[in-house]
């Protein structure tokens, strides 16, 4: 399908199928493309291209082997800016925290301001590698098998098929110019000294990585492996090690020590990115699109602000980390409207999942401290339950901002119901691509949301996890958490814990336990998260026909392989709603 942007709609001569295009300070009227006058429209709009008008692609559909399809394959695609924040919490940004966030981001806040905020925004796991796959393919996390060739933390290995299809290789194909920059976590192959799995102590970072974001079609990267917490703390620069890897180092919230560049410093990690995203953006010209992803490594710990940063804000170190990850996106912004690009870019911000639990004002990981930051009138997870590991909306729900000075219209809200792995759709949708049976098969596009925020979203269905693999289920208001308590251990925060949970379950239930009933009450919760945004009542017991067609969904597209239409695709392991069980719940199932 191909797509141009409306500015309004106008009223003419008692006709309401007109429209008016206006790009560039110029303005052009055209008949709606779905009224019988696709060739007076073409004609228009060829005109204004000839005259050097931008026809940006966005939400009117229109007739693909038509007049006006040919004509508007003809505009300039628009630019690509994706950053992804690490363990921000939606109430960590001021444009949704409201009086309850007591952090300054004023760049974020002018983001949403002159562009489109997404109220029902979720990730596809509460942990980090999950989400970032789905980000990536547009596949359900949950569909991939194992990582091979994996270590210890950023010695992850990668999970096969990962890099078959992704962003990167999409966009590269439509003809962008590639970038990454930033926290990786999606699993690198690297030289060891003696052919064995690579750890801590057998790494060569003097060849380079084969397998990383090169592998995903990028055609720059800037990447630390893992987390800024997970050794090896070291960047590479197109799967090449930069600079000696000769040190062992840790920082204060696990002290992981281990290899470490020796002019490595924590507190320089996010200056770094930024600056590597300026540089990238600084050599792009308007006559060629680029797609950039810019993942950062903060608020997650450790908590690490920059020297400049530190101070700046009233509730203390985290606070600070937060306006330095808010500083960061007004880099970006800056360094697209240096470049005079600003307004043919979509710039979207998100984070990975909710917060962590254990991060705060105490330098060191402590269970349970963003309590501290509660007291003080700061809620990092808003008005939601839970954090970072958990099932609930606090881990699951997050901030996606968009921004497209061509397209979108200034300081809306869209309620639609979206999740990150739809950007794989949304992204071929905007770059005039289509994707193959095979590619993004759990990804739906929100393009045509971004100039119409009102109109009625695509997903209906979105299946998202706990770090434990505890299924979550949404369709419409219903949410189902096909499991007892947080879907967490419990260890930093989340509760109940998953030991709790269940032996609360187990006891009210006698005699045989089979493996079927664990996804009927009282082993599952059901929320309607309008009226319930916290998670309080669990509904499940009034509507057990509900949950059984929601276990029925899962089901559904575990078995076909994709929640798209297409032919039925196989999972690349053998999939069972309950991954995980504690051990005294399998003790009892025959």
């Amino acid at each position: 399908m191909a797509y141009f942007a409306i500015d309004k709609r106008l009223m003419l001569g008692g006709r309401n199928d007109v429209t008016c295009i206006s790009t560039a300070g110029k303005s052009l009227f055209a008949y709606y493309p779905m009224q019988p006058t696709r060739f007076i429209t073409a004609v228009l709009v060829a005109t204004a291209l000839n005259a050097g008008c931008f026809i940006p692609s966005a939400v009117i559909a229109a007739d693909e082997s038509g007049p006006l399809a040919a004509t508007l394959h003809a505009a300039p695609k628009p630019n690509i800016i994706f950053i992804l924040a690490d363990d921000l919490g939606i109430g960590d940004v001021n444009c949704y925290g409201g009086d309850r966030c007591l952090i300054e981001t004023p760049n974020i806040d002018a983001l949403a301001a002159g562009g489109l905020r997404f109220t029902d925004a979720h990730v596809n796991a509460s942990v980090c590698g999950p989400t970032r796959r789905a980000i990536m393919t547009g596949r359900y996390p949950w569909r991939f098998g194992a990582t091979v060739n994996s270590g210890p933390w950023g010695f992850v290995g990668p999970r096969p098929n990962t890099e078959t299809s992704t962003l990167g290789k999409l966009l590269k194909r439509s003809g962008y110019r590639t970038g990454y920059v930033g926290k990786w976590h999606l699993g690198t192959i690297m030289t060891t000294l003696d052919g064995k799995t690579q750890d801590l102590t057998n790494v060569d970072f003097t060849k380079p990585l084969k397998y990383g974001p090169v592998q995903f079609g990028f055609d720059e990267s800037f990447i630390l492996p893992g987390s800024l917490d997970m050794y090896p703390y070291a960047y590479a620069r197109n799967n090449i090690w930069q600079g000696e890897v000769t040190a062992q180092k840790g920082w204060s919230a696990f002290n992981r020590v281990g290899p470490a560049e020796k002019a490595f410093e924590d507190h320089e990690v996010l200056e770094t990115f930024y600056g590597e995203a300026e540089s990238f953006i600084g050599k792009q010209k308007k006559d060629r699109p680029f797609f950039l992803f810019l993942a950062l490594t903060a608020p997650h710990t450790p908590t690490s602000p920059g020297v400049k940063w530190q101070g700046k804000s009233k509730l203390g170190v985290y606070g600070d980390f937060v306006m330095e990850v808010d500083h960061s996106v007004g880099r970006v912004m800056s360094a697209l409207r240096e470049k005079g690009l600003d307004q043919n870019t979509l710039l979207m911000f998100s984070s990975d999942h909710g917060p962590a639990s254990y991060a705060g004002n105490i330098l060191k990981a402590t269970s349970g401290q963003v309590h501290q930051l509660e007291e003080k009138g700061h809620y990092p997870g808003g008005p939601h339950r839970g954090y970072k590991f958990s099932a609930y909306e606090g881990g699951l729900r997050v901030p996606l901002i968009a921004s497209w000075p061509a397209v979108i219209p200034k300081g809306k809200t869209c309620d639609a119901l979206v999740g990150l792995n739809d950007f794989m759709a949304t992204f071929a949708e905007l770059a005039g691509d289509e994707l193959g049976e095979k590619e993004g098969p759990d990804s739906i596009s929100f393009a045509r949301l971004l100039a119409d925020p009102g109109a009625e979203g695509e997903r209906k269905v979105l299946i998202m996890q706990s770090a434990m693999e505890v299924f979550v289920v949404r369709k419409g208001p219903w949410k189902l958490v096909i499991g007892p308590g947080s879907g967490a251990k419990g260890v930093y925060g989340n509760t109940p814990g998953e030991d709790e949970a269940w032996r609360a379950v187990m006891d009210q239930v006698k005699g045989n336990l089979k493996i079927d009933m664990l996804t009927q009450v009282p082993f599952v919760q059901l929320y309607n998260v309008d009226k319930d945004p916290h998670e309080d009542k669990n509904v499940a017991e009034d509507h057990p026909e509900r949950v059984a067609r929601m276990v029925d969904l899962l089901k559904g597209q575990i078995e076909k392989g994709r929640s798209t239409p297409g032919s039925n695709l196989a999972n690349d392991k053998n999939i069972k709603i309950h991954q995980r069980l504690p051990k005294f719940v399998r003790a009892r199932l025959n």
